[in-house]
């Protein structure tokens, strides 16, 4: 499966030290996670990068895995992990698809800014639906990049193929919320920023 591995690795130290472009926006949907979290939950967060978001939410259940695809930026994640302990979070080396199963025992799922980076992001989040338990929750924030840049879907492949972009999967708000319908979520809350109209946060719950 192709993950754009070697471009992640590659860019590793350096999306680490760059700041979150937007940081009230970040803030903000960190808030909204935070006030459906409580300190029983199974958490289970994919993309987890340099694990910024792990160790900000991890302190607030009693089981957080975060994986992600990129060794390099599990060796930055698990570098911050020892500088700043917490026993709830592990990190590990796993394709989405590998760590979702249909247990039904995860009490929540979060996927920020990765659902447009997936081989299949269709697929993936049939995965999330069928791995949550009944009320668990599906955090995710996405660059619909054809919202507002369709033309970015001529350029993509040509970026992906020198090395310059990652693979990305382009589509609309509408089409990101139809995958989430039909694998059986409720989108129980959306949120776009007004600066930035590409990115969508969703908040959904299975039934």
């Amino acid at each position: 499966m192709n993950y754009s591995t070697g471009f992640w690795n590659r860019i590793a130290k350096r999306y680490a030290k760059k700041p979150v472009a937007d940081e009230t926006s970040y803030q903000f949907k960190l808030d909204c996670i935070r006030e459906r979290l409580t300190p029983e939950m199974k958490v289970l967060e994919f993309g987890c990068g340099t694990g910024s978001t792990a160790l900000l939410l991890a302190p607030l259940v009693n089981d957080y895995q975060a994986i992600d695809f990129s060794s390099a930026m599990l060796a930055i994640a698990e570098q911050k992990l020892a500088e700043c302990p917490c026993p709830q979070l592990h990190f590990s080396q796993t394709p989405v698809e590998a760590y979702l199963h249909e247990k039904n025992d995860l009490d929540a799922v979060i996927g920020m800014s990765v659902l447009h980076l997936l081989n299949d992001p269709e697929s993936a989040i049939q995965h999330v639906f069928n791995s949550l338990k009944s009320g668990g929750y599906f955090f995710s924030s996405t660059a619909c990049i054809e919202e507002s840049m369709s033309w970015f879907k001529y350029i993509a492949p040509l970026g992906g193929a020198l090395g310059l972009l990652p693979k990305l999967h382009i589509f609309t708000q509408q089409k990101l919320q139809s995958y989430l319908t039909d694998a059986g979520f409720v989108i129980e809350y959306k949120w776009v920023a007004h600066n930035n109209k590409i990115s969508c946060f969703i908040v959904a719950t299975k039934p």
